[in-house]
């Protein structure tokens, strides 16, 4: 068997087009979308995943804000900023990029957001209406995995799914999501006995532990989906997921790439949310 990409990137595109006509159709109503991005420190890393975010923006006609500001920033001038962002009414979505210097409470961080404009889908208020079936803004990397599913046909109702990670970001949120759409959820951890017992019941199967390669071919289930969240690099420097694509590609019946998999559709849907969040607020106004 050799297994169907799941082409995240040409999705992306897609999604991407579909905001640039939402977008174009807010602003005409004079609701034009923004997005706040806070950079603290100077990561290399995440000064990548910022400019790529911006620039999304700028494609699909969404205002954005780059709050940057040095390592030593102290956590109070970061909640200032936040909650002035909260404030603006030409903002409609705030992102703190993470992770944030040592001497800054992430959560405290977070909780300060307006649920209104937690476009990360990280705010308590966001997790517990995910929790709860209401409605709420979802993290990016899970509801974009979702919409992949979709997008490929993949029958949920009734199916074994298996997550492999237990993140507040990807992990939980992703097992949420699926039971929401009636799969059968377990959701295994670093504390998991006998980790391929599990993953070889899948007929989907996702990977969000942040090990390269951990997920091999013979931990399997033949015919099963799999999603690969992982981003690593190997003993050769190249990226890769936490899935060995090669040998799960002679075994599963479709499967997501790494790159040009999930990190496309986490971009697309933080664009989603903005616009989710535009409408929301251009309705109240």
């Amino acid at each position: 068997m050799s297994a169907t990409i799941i082409d995240g990137a040409a999705l992306a595109a897609e999604i991407r087009q579909q905001c640039t006509q939402r977008a174009a159709a807010l602003t005409a109503r004079g609701h034009r979308p923004g997005l706040a991005v806070v950079l603290v420190g100077d990561s290399q890393a995440s000064a990548v995943y910022v400019r790529h975010k911006i620039n999304d923006c700028a494609q699909v006609g969404i205002h954005s804000e780059l709050v940057q500001l040095p390592a030593h920033t102290d956590e109070q001038t970061v909640l200032d900023h936040v909650r002035r962002l909260n404030e603006a009414p030409d903002i409609h979505g705030i992102l703190v990029q993470l992770p944030l210097p040592d001497q800054i409470a992430e959560r405290r961080v977070i909780e300060t957001i307006s649920p209104a404009k937690d476009v990360d889908g990280f705010h308590v208020a966001n997790a517990g209406a995910l929790m709860t079936g209401q409605r709420g803004f979802a993290p990016c990397t899970p509801y974009g995995v979702m919409h992949m599913l979709a997008h490929a046909g993949v029958e949920l109702a009734g199916a074994e799914a298996v997550v492999v990670g237990r993140s507040n970001i990807v992990g939980k949120p992703q097992a949420m999501m699926l039971l929401a759409a009636d799969a059968t959820v377990t959701l295994c951890h670093s504390r998991t006995r006998d980790l391929a017992e599990h993953t070889r019941r899948a007929d989907v199967l996702i990977a969000a532990v942040g090990r390269a390669k951990m997920i091999t071919g013979d931990m399997i289930k033949p015919g099963a989906v799999v999603v690969d969240v992982g981003m690593n690099r190997d003993e050769n420097g190249r990226l890769c997921g936490d899935v060995d694509f090669e040998s799960a590609a002679a075994v599963a019946s479709r499967i997501t790439p790494v790159p040009g998999g999930v990190g496309p559709m986490t971009r697309a849907m933080l664009l989603v949310n903005t616009l989710n969040a535009t409408e929301i607020a251009a309705g109240a106004a």
